[in-house]
């Protein structure tokens, strides 16, 4: 059957004026080319876009707001607790006055000593008071401010008209609502620990884990990314030239259709012919969410992959995802993703995952002369042991449960595809595991090593907090388990942060963020799993250190793809770090790097090489230990500081300096060539 041609998306294709394009979702509808008529719609829409621009300066402000309050809670609890501590020692000191008064005779001086000590804890006690009713009074004045930004719903109105309109409601709608209630539904008693790995449900893993891409999807992929490299797509239409938002609707049309005709004409050029002679996007409506979802599948698996061509791809998605545009498409460019999940799901074969032997079939091991540290000389032959149990336990996973229904290609493929997620998981979330168990080897939290205390004072060394040796520690120690656990639920996380930036009801605006002009959007999803991350931090640590702030959906993190993109950095800060400090023993064994060293680092009581390199490496760590987490990065506590993204922050602060660090040489040495990885 033949679609029928479109005449309002011909029309809109045609129309050379874009200001005096179709309104999308009309047919054969022409805007008034009156010049009071156009004065108007201009004069509204640009009273519109600062109603939007208020709008959302009033909710950067009101989170300002709440990070301050935040903060000035931290320093209200941090005060009480340093006055608690110097109330005892007053108190020990004057226990001990008094027991040493009582052993000698009564004398002036004596009795004046020990009413000035009693004094002493007097006020002392006053302080400690004081500081403490500060401190639960802005504790109470935090919890009453978070009382009343949810009952007030700061957050942009859902059924307000922006740069992209909310969708009715619908079945895609729903489905964003039922993947949101399943993540309410997780359970959050967890422990983020080293083991949890070994123990992790595979059930609830591989909803999360995308399908490796297939022979004849890499071809598409390769399409893909050839047509969005020569793509300006987002250079055109995020700009704020436009005088109306039809204008920019007719752009985002243009330029869609422009990519997709060339997907097709690349394809094939007969059935590429046919769609630019009759504009049928509907008949290739397969093909093109093929491509999409192809490309999409394959960024999450490998986040250094498709740098500048990803973030063209959601943004097209995003606004082909608007009601107008999907009106003169006739078509939705988005479909979910393949999971291993819903593979075996529609082949009715979950109990695979339940199977004991999938985590031998899909274990990562470890090989080769970059991890000969971490294997700490494991002899070949049991390397090729543990190869031959993988291959022996995915046989006999082949044998139980492959049939009619789940052929052998492709429970393979999903073991394969959970074997690249173990793979994604030795590469992100071990380098933190690496930097942790540095932390808790070469310090201690209550004893401090001459020479290396991670202690840091605000305005010193570029720092904005103020931390002794123990509370910086357990700052360190609080982020980088933080960003382990991020980096365990990465895949979870891109999927959500994909729900949330491809929703039909969620809304963006275009905001110059002070970083240029960015898209702010909401993210819910997003929000509330890493709201459940934090909880499972917290609960596991006790105490936390610094503020709780999440930013997400305002100038810091405007969307869930910056939050994404963020977030990716961390194994490539944490990685070279880890490489150089496993590096340092076999790089010394050579004379002259040995000399150096010595002559740089070393010492007279560093005579022996054990001890140089202990101390050079403690060097190393602990800069980064200091002033990774020391809260720079920016001018202000809002955008950097102890919250959730300023820690992330300060960590890209300190990569930045790395050039001006005593150490930089010994780093080039070590073979480091940068942090932002390749290309």
């Amino acid at each position: 059957m033949v679609s029928l041609p479109n005449p309002g998306l011909n029309d809109a294709l045609d129309s050379q004026e874009q200001t005096g394009a179709l309104l999308p979702g009309r047919q054969h509808v022409a805007l008034d080319s009156k010049d009071q008529q156009a004065a108007g719609s201009h004069d509204y829409y640009e009273e519109h876009m600062a109603r939007l621009t208020a709008e959302g300066e009033a909710v950067d402000y009101s989170r300002q707001l709440t990070v301050a309050q935040e903060q000035l809670a931290e320093y209200a609890a941090q005060k009480e607790e340093d006055a608690a501590g110097y109330l005892q020692q007053a108190q020990s000191l004057e226990r001990l006055l008094t027991s040493w008064l009582k052993s000698n005779d009564n004398s002036p001086a004596r009795a004046q000593l020990q009413a000035a000590s009693h004094d002493l804890c007097q006020k002392l006690a006053e302080e400690a008071g004081e500081a403490k009713n500060f401190a639960a009074q802005q504790k109470a004045d935090v919890e009453r401010a978070k009382r009343t930004s949810s009952q007030a719903d700061l957050a942009p109105m859902q059924d307000e008209e922006d740069v992209k309109r909310p969708r009715e409601e619908n079945g895609h709608a729903q489905e964003a609502s039922t993947a949101m209630s399943q993540e309410e539904e997780e359970d959050t008693d967890s422990q983020p620990t080293a083991s949890t790995s070994g123990s992790n449900n595979f059930l609830e893993r591989a909803k999360y884990i995308p399908l490796r891409l297939q022979l004849e999807e890499r071809r598409l992929l390769r399409l893909l990314e050839a047509a969005l490299s020569v793509s300006e797509y987002t250079d055109k239409v995020d700009v704020l030239s436009w005088k109306s938002k039809t204008s920019r609707i007719h752009a985002q049309i243009k330029d869609i259709c422009a990519i997709l005709s060339g997907l097709v004409v690349a394809q094939d050029y007969k059935k590429g012919q046919q769609l630019v002679r009759d504009r049928n996007f509907q008949d290739n409506a397969e093909f093109f969410q093929n491509c999409f979802e192809a490309g999409r599948r394959f960024k999450i698996m490998n986040p250094d992959k498709m740098r500048s061509e990803y973030g063209k791809l959601v943004y097209l998605l995003m606004d082909s995802s608007d009601d107008h545009v999907q009106n003169l498409l006739e078509f939705k460019c988005v479909r979910p993703l393949r999971t291993v999940y819903t593979l075996l799901e529609e082949c009715n074969g979950l109990a695979v995952l339940q199977d004991p032997l999938v985590e031998a079939a899909t274990a990562e091991i470890v090989a080769g002369e970059r991890f000969k540290r971490l294997l700490r000389g494991r002899p070949r032959p049991e390397i090729q042991r543990d190869i031959r149990r993988k291959e022996k336990a995915r046989e006999a996973l082949v044998q139980r449960y492959s049939s009619n229904r789940l052929p052998e290609e492709s429970l393979l493929q999903c073991l394969y595809s959970i074997s690249d997620n173990n793979s994604f998981l030795l590469f992100n979330r071990d380098p933190v595991d690496r930097m942790i168990a540095y932390l808790q080897h070469y310090f201690q939290p209550n004893q401090v090593e001459q020479g290396f205390s991670l202690g840091i004072s605000g305005g010193f060394e570029g720092a904005r907090l103020t931390h002794n040796h123990q509370r910086q520690y357990n700052y360190a120690l609080q982020s980088l388990t933080l960003w382990r656990e991020i980096s365990h639920d990465m895949f979870k996380l891109w999927c959500l942060a994909e729900t949330d930036l491809l929703s039909e009801s969620n809304s963006y605006r275009l905001t110059n963020t002070g970083q240029g002009l960015n898209r702010v959007q909401q993210a819910p999803g997003v929000s509330r799993a890493m709201h459940n991350i934090l909880y499972k931090c917290q609960k596991q640590i006790g105490h936390w250190v610094g503020s709780s702030v999440i930013h997400l959906g305002d100038h810091n993190v405007p969307n869930a793809l910056m939050f994404i993109d963020k977030y990716t950095q961390v194994p490539r800060i944490l990685n070279p770090v880890v490489l150089v400090v496993d590096a340092l023993p076999d790089l010394c064994k050579d004379a002259q790097v040995r000399a150096y060293v010595d002559s740089a680092f070393g010492s007279v009581e560093q005579c022996r090489q054990a001890k140089l390199l202990q101390h050079l490496v403690k060097s190393i760590l602990a800069d980064f230990f200091k002033h990774a987490f020391d809260g720079g990065g920016a001018d202000n506590f809002f955008d950097a500081g102890s919250c959730i993204d300023g820690r992330l922050t300060s960590a890209w602060n300190w990569s930045s300096k790395i050039e001006k660090k005593p150490y930089y040489n010994i780093f080039k040495m070590a073979g480091f060539v940068g942090f932002d990885g390749r290309f």
